[in-house]
């Protein structure tokens, strides 16, 4: 057995390896406009960054076929309570298993991220946080914060992840990186009910990066669609990422909603131990779904029973600065400012057009 700083507790045998690994991210936030009282809140919070997660993910070559089998078993718990991120549901990350080689590419099976979010498409210019270069790895997105929002357009059916799915991934020896996804739905007599469909295409050209993705999913007898476009430039110590997205919904009696939203962001990593990153996102909803709470619908929500809809923009602005000890440990300081425009309404601002956030954290890896 080895241990290696950010990779785990590994056991390996001639034919694979089974790893041990996780993530521990706790974030300090001060918030106004806590309540309907307009009050301030310090408090840990769920984590600012990064889902704090456990997990498992193992290899082993399949006789002389040439395949590998692979798997992963990924749990999501909070750190200020260590509670289930999801009550009730061990491997609310990833459980999935699957097989690969340099000709297949990957093919898993099981619950694991919508690749509308993955390194295969927005996840390179989605945020600063992100990796640049497409892959065929799952992340992207940070966690819990008020520009966290813009993830639900590369979602589906069961939002952000899917259950019941099938993905493919493959990296091209031409710079290419291909996915495709289907997600099991059904009930009886209508088998495509809670079902959806993304393909993505990213091309990796080193310094200049660009991905998108294509979906289509029933939420509930209703059809939602997404697309979207971006990519990032790196010059020097300087990246920069910009994306569009645009999603419609059907909402019955309701009518058809149409979003589109844009984001910009930077990161600048000069030599040394810090970086520091700066984003806007600006998300347009037209006729969009509210809640009983007069709150505007995440993309691909289940707008059945909504009764009313609203037409508004969701602006955030947010910047943050790291400083790395090592590899796998790092402190942090964030913030950001929402602004809500007309009918657009969400509930963590408790009614108010606005909302301001400053986080401290501590993250590190085993």
């Amino acid at each position: 057995m080895s241990y290696a700083q950010g990779e785990g507790l590994t056991y390996a045998t001639p034919s694979g390896f089974v790893s041990l690994y996780g993530l521990i991210d706790v974030s300090y936030v001060h918030s106004n406009h806590a309540d309907a009282a307009g009050d301030s809140l310090n408090t840990a919070r769920v984590a600012w960054f990064s889902g704090n997660r456990w997990g498992l993910y193992g290899k082993r070559a399949m006789g002389d076929s040439g395949l590998n089998v692979i798997f992963r078993l990924e749990s999501e718990f909070e750190s200020q309570t260590g509670a289930m991120d999801t009550p009730g549901v061990l491997f609310n990350r990833d459980a999935w298993v699957g097989v690969e080689n340099e000709v297949l590419g990957k093919l898993t099976f099981g619950r694991q991220n919508a690749i509308g979010r993955d390194p295969a498409a927005s996840a390179i210019y989605g945020d600063p946080y992100g990796p640049a270069a497409p892959s065929t790895e799952e992340g992207g997105y940070t966690n819990n914060n008020n520009f966290k929002q813009l993830i639900f357009y590369a979602g589906s059916a069961t939002g952000t992840r899917v259950n019941n799915g099938i993905v493919w991934k493959k990296a091209f020896d031409n710079g290419l990186v291909a996915g495709a996804q289907y997600q099991f739905g059904g009930v009886a007599g209508d088998t495509s009910r809670g079902s959806s469909e993304t393909v993505s295409l990213a091309y990796k050209g080193g310094p200049f990066n660009v991905a998108g993705f294509a979906t289509s999913a029933n939420v509930a007898g209703l059809k939602d669609k997404s697309y979207s476009l971006g990519g990032n430039y790196t010059v020097g110590p300087v990246r920069m990422n910009a994306g569009y997205f645009h999603y419609t919904g059907e909402q019955g009696a309701r009518g058809e909603r149409k979003d589109s939203a844009y984001t910009v962001s930077a990161k600048f990593a000069p030599a040394g131990k810090m970086d520091y990153e700066l984003g806007y996102q600006n998300m347009k909803a037209t006729n969009a779904a509210v809640n009983g709470g007069g709150n505007v619908l995440n993309a691909f929500a289940d707008a059945s029973a909504a009764t009313a809809t609203a037409t508004g923009s969701r602006v955030t602005l947010y910047a943050s600065a790291f400083y790395h000890f090592d590899k796998i440990t790092e402190v942090y300081v964030a913030a950001d400012y929402l602004k809500l425009k007309d009918g657009y309404k969400f509930g963590a601002t408790n009614g108010f057009a606005n909302q301001t956030e400053f986080a401290l954290g501590l993250r590190t890896r085993f």
